[in-house]
C-alpha cells in the first residue's frame, strides 16, 4: 500500500492535468523577423564525462533501490518483526481502528529511519558532489520530515479502507481497492498543489509581468480557460531546471521553477510551458487514470493470487496467516513493489508516448523549432543528462523520450512549411501571441 501512496503524493508532478473548453482555429501564431532568424537545425550536444559520470553512477544507485524496495519489506515479513511491531500496536490502540493507525505510524518511523542514510547519499551527498544542488542540511532534513508526515497522515486517513475490504471481502478486495483509488488519487491531484506542495517551497506570481502575459496569451491560444502560473523558489534547493503542470479543476496551475526562468530565454520558456499546455489539452490526466487504474487492478490481483503461497510456507515464520492483519502490510508492499517492477516498463512506455505528443503540440501551438531545440540542450546540460541512454534505461527508468530524440523531433517536425496539417491544429484559438 505504501508503494500507491507513494504513487499518489508523486502523481501532480509527474502527471498532466486536462483542460476543457476548447474553440477551434487556424492562424498560427506570429514572430517576428529576430525570432524567425534563428531557423537551422539544433545540435545535440554529447554528454560531458561529468555528465556520463552522473548517468552510470544513477544506474547503479537506482538498481540498489529496487533490491531495498524488495529486501527492506522482506525483512520486516521473514524475521517476525511485523507480528511484534503489530502486537505493540495492538497493545497502544487497543481498537481495530487506532491498531491500525499506530501501526502503521511506528512503520512508518521504523521504515524511515533503515533508509534516511541512504537517502542522505542519493539525494544530498550525490546532487551536491555533482554540483546540482544549494540544498543546506537543514533544509533537506526539514523537507523529509515533512514527507514523513505527509505520508503517516495521509496513510492515517485512508490505509483502513483497504485492510477493511481485505476483512469484509478476502476474494474481491484487490477489485474494490483498485476502484476506490481512483478517487482517491484524483483528490490528491486536487488537494496537492494548495495543501502539499507549499509545505516544501515558497510559490507566489511570477515576478516578470510581461513574460507571465506572454504565457497567458499563449494559453488562450491553447484553448485553456482560467489559466494561472506560479513560480516556485527552487533555487533554494537544486540548480536544475524544470516546470510542470499540476493540479486538478480549480486548482489547475501551470508551475515554472525559479531558475529555469532565469536559464532560458522567454522563447524557450513558451516552447516549454507549450509542452505542458499540451498535456492539458490533450486530455492525459483522464486516460493516465485509466491506464494507472488497470496496472493497480493486475498489480493487486497478483499479489493476492501470490499471497498464499507465503502463508502456506512461512506462515508461522511470519506471525500472520491473512492479508487482513495489518502485520501484512509489508508482505502487500513487496509483492506490490515486486509486480509494479514487472510492469514498469508497460508504464513508461506509455508516458513516454503521452510526452512525446506534448512536444508535437508544443512545437504546433508556437512554431519556434529552435527555441524547443536550444531549451532542451539547456534542460541537458544543467541538468547533467545523457542524450542517448542505453536501451534498458529507456526501458526500465525513463519517463520522457531521450533528449536526444526530443531535439531531433524539433528539427524535423514542420508540417505547417510542407503545407500539411498540423495534427492539433484545429484545437487552437485565433489569437496573437506576443
Amino acid at each position: 500500500m505504501r508503494a500507491l501512496l507513494f504513487c499518489a503524493v508523486l502523481l501532480p508532478f509527474v502527471l498532466p492535468v486536462s483542460s476543457a473548453g476548447q474553440e477551434t482555429a487556424t492562424a498560427s501564431p506570429e514572430v517576428d523577423a529576430e525570432e524567425t532568424a534563428e531557423a537551422g537545425p539544433v545540435a545535440v550536444p554529447p554528454a560531458t564525462d561529468k555528465a556520463m559520470r552522473y548517468y552510470r553512477s544513477g544506474n547503479v544507485l537506482w538498481a540498489i533501490d529496487v533490491m531495498l524496495g524488495l529486501l527492506i519489506p522482506a525483512a520486516f515479513v521473514f524475521t517476525g518483526f511485523s507480528a511484534g511491531l503489530r502486537e505493540l500496536a495492538r497493545r497502544i490502540g487497543r481498537k481495530w481502528f487506532f491498531t491500525l493507525v499506530v501501526y502503521f505510524v511506528l512503520f512508518s518511523l521504523v521504515t524511515f529511519a533503515i533508509g534516511l542514510p541512504w537517502a542522505y547519499y542519493t539525494e544530498f551527498v550525490r546532487q551536491h558532489d555533482y554540483g546540482l544542488s544549494n540544498q543546506t542540511l537543514g533544509k533537506w532534513f526539514g523537507d523529509s520530515l515533512k514527507g514523513l508526515l505527509v505520508g503517516i497522515v495521509i496513510g492515517s486517513l485512508f490505509l483502513w479502507v483497504p485492510f477493511l475490504l481485505l476483512g469484509k471481502s478476502p476474494r474481491r478486495w484487490w477489485l474494490y481497492t483498485s476502484i476506490l483509488m481512483v478517487p482517491f488519487l484524483l483528490l490528491i491531484l486536487v488537494i496537492a498543489p494548495i495543501w502539499i506542495d507549499p509545505l516544501f517551497n515558497d510559490f507566489g506570481p511570477m515576478k516578470d509581468r510581461g513574460l507571465e502575459q506572454r504565457i497567458l496569451a499563449l494559453a488562450d491560444r491553447a484553448g485553456i480557460d482560467g489559466s494561472r502560473v506560479f513560480e516556485v523558489d527552487k533555487s533554494v534547493d537544486t540548480k536544475a531546471v524544470n516546470a510542470y503542470v499540476a493540479g486538478l479543476f480549480g486548482t489547475k496551475r501551470i508551475v515554472l521553477w525559479d531558475t529555469i526562468i532565469a536559464k532560458l530565454t522567454p522563447r524557450e520558456l513558451l516552447t516549454v510551458v507549450g509542452h505542458e499546455m499540451g498535456h492539458y489539452v490533450l486530455g492525459h490526466v483522464p486516460k493516465t487514470m485509466a491506464f494507472l487504474a488497470l496496472l493497480i487492478l493486475f498489480t493487486l490481483y497478483l499479489a493476492h493470487r501470490t499471497a498464499g503461497v507465503f502463508f502456506s510456507r512461512f506462515a508461522p515464520r511470519m506471525g500472520f496467516a491473512s492479508l487482513a492483519d495489518i502485520a501484512a502490510l509489508p508482505l502487500l508492499i513487496l509483492l506490490s513493489n515486486l509486480f509494479s517492477f514487472l510492469m514498469v516498463p508497460a508504464a513508461l512506455a506509455y508516458s513516454r508516448h503521452n510526452e512525446h505528443e506534448a512536444d508535437r503540440f508544443a512545437l504546433e501551438v508556437t512554431r519556434d523549432n529552435h527555441a524547443f531545440g536550444t531549451a532542451f540542450v539547456k534542460l541537458q546540460t544543467e541538468n547533467l543528462g545523457n542524450p542517448r541512454p542505453g536501451w534498458l534505461y529507456v526501458l526500465w527508468r525513463a519517463g520522457h523520450p531521450p533528449i536526444g530524440d526530443r531535439i531531433d523531433f524539433a528539427n524535423a517536425y514542420r508540417p505547417w512549411e510542407r503545407g500539411e496539417a498540423s495534427r492539433y491544429e484545429k484545437l487552437f484559438r485565433a489569437v496573437d501571441v506576443p
